[in-house]
């Protein structure tokens, strides 16, 4: 399933978290080494630049928090950043340079690129945002099935068994997500796609696509 390959995806150069994806084939297998990583490579940190605002917690000095958000670790927050009032981080979180994290976004077990925005009611839980993706107001990841079986990702007819009961999403880079859409588990959504505002997405979906619905699926002229 090469459109789900890492390099397919995203643009290593745009994370502070690019070491995480060494020796692996498919995003998603970083998912379970997310806190044990952001512990490693908090401590390896230039205090300079970051301070620790608690335990395992690095925070860019230039980023800003407000007062009203919750942070919880393992986390780094990296320069530039803003997260926005009530934003909610329950932790083994990674936000990128010039991340937005808005008012009453969640985030759990994440890995965002630079520049990615969640910026109004987003829950983002074990997903990775490539660089400049957007989840419009409202969107969200679901992460685990209804049924709790492990996550298989589908591309017509091949599959990927994860092993994973919780899954969310994996956004390739410039990724646009409309309002109010639910990425359901086992997603993964090609570079430069547009997903419609109230979609239901499931399975992979090719890059440079504008997505409506399963049999919705156009492909950019550009």
């Amino acid at each position: 399933m090469k459109k789900c390959e890492i390099h397919q995806l995203y643009n290593l150069e745009e994370t502070i978290a690019a070491d995480i994806f060494k020796d692996v084939t498919y995003p998603w297998e970083v998912l379970p080494k997310i806190k044990d990583f952001i512990v490693e490579l908090g401590n390896t940190l230039d205090t300079e630049i970051y301070e620790k605002r608690g335990e395992n917690i690095w925070v860019a000095k230039s980023a800003k928090v407000a007062e009203t958000a919750f942070l919880n670790g393992p986390l780094i927050i990296d320069e530039g950043a803003e997260v926005r009032h009530c934003a909610f981080i329950r932790g083994n979180a990674i936000v990128g340079k010039n991340c937005v994290v808005g008012n009453s976004t969640e985030l759990k077990n994440v890995i965002l690129f630079n520049s990615v925005q969640v910026p109004h009611y987003n829950y983002v839980g074990d997903s990775i945002l490539g660089h400049k993706s957007h989840m419009g107001a409202g969107s969200i990841t679901s992460n685990v099935k209804s049924d709790k079986t492990l996550v298989v990702v589908k591309d017509g007819q091949e599959e990927i068994k994860t092993g994973l009961k919780k899954f969310g999403a994996m956004l390739g880079d410039y990724v646009e997500v409309g309002c109010n859409s639910v990425l359901n588990p086992g997603t993964v959504i090609g570079s430069h796609t547009n997903v419609y505002p109230l979609s239901m997405v499931r399975g992979v979906v090719a890059d440079h696509s504008i997505y409506k619905n399963r049999n919705e699926v156009a492909q950019k002229s550009e």
